[in-house]
């Protein structure tokens, strides 16, 4: 029995076919859901661009409106939604939040692997190793 289906999003159009199967698994179950955007504050990407804190509260808010619009999602189909915006490295923030949360089974989108996913393994990789729980990878 599911009874907590975490989604973890970035707001990508590829990111939207994880978040309506996340719904439609959770409406099956009656589950509820958590909705989780991470701002990457530990990865390569951040590192190499020299992100401020000023745009990092930016990716923070962002993040906010997505989590916001899956919760109103998951509403509208008459289940309990929770949204979290966590900061850290992505696959550690979704693994971390799956067990604090109690989280029943995660649902993420396949992302395209660039250069440097392909030497050190792509955040969606990082979370099939390490997630005790069950993990749906959808693709786009």
């Amino acid at each position: 029995m599911l009874d907590r289906i975490l989604i973890a999003t970035d707001g990508s159009r590829k990111a939207e076919a994880a978040v309506e199967h996340g719904l439609e698994l959770a409406a099956t179950f009656d589950a509820e859901v958590h909705a989780l955007y991470v701002v990457e504050t530990k990865g390569s990407y951040v590192r190499s661009v020299g992100a401020s804190e000023a745009g990092l509260e930016e990716y923070r808010q962002y993040g906010h409106g997505v989590v916001d619009e899956v919760v109103d999602r998951a509403e509208d189909r008459g289940l309990e939604a929770v949204g979290a915006v966590e900061s850290g490295a992505v696959a550690g923030a979704i693994v971390d939040y799956a067990d604090a949360a109690s989280i029943d089974a995660v649902v993420v989108a396949e992302r395209g692997r660039g250069t440097l996913e392909k030497y050190l393994g792509s955040n969606v990789e990082k979370v099939l190793r390490r997630c005790p729980q069950p993990v749906t990878v959808v693709r786009s």
